[in-house]
């Protein structure tokens, strides 16, 4: 299990990801690091949320699941 995880916040609540952050990066360095990747991938116009999980996955990010409580409408 991962010891570190980042939260990739999106305004679709379907769209946000939990990612776990590899045990030999820092977490502000994570940050910056994905940031950076996911810059790369939105330069392409036609990109999809599994572009972006595709590329943090080959450099050792994992998709984690969770339960997110329910809507506060």
């Amino acid at each position: 299990m991962y010891e570190n995880l980042m939260i990739l916040p999106a305004k679709e609540f379907s769209r946000i990801r939990l990612v776990g952050i590899p045990e030999d990066l820092e977490r502000q360095e994570a940050y910056r690091y994905v940031t950076g990747l996911i810059a790369k991938v939105e330069e392409s116009q036609d990109y999809t949320l599994e572009d972006i999980m595709d590329l943090l996955e080959e450099r050792g990010f994992e998709s984690v699941d969770y339960v997110m409580g329910p809507p506060l409408d």
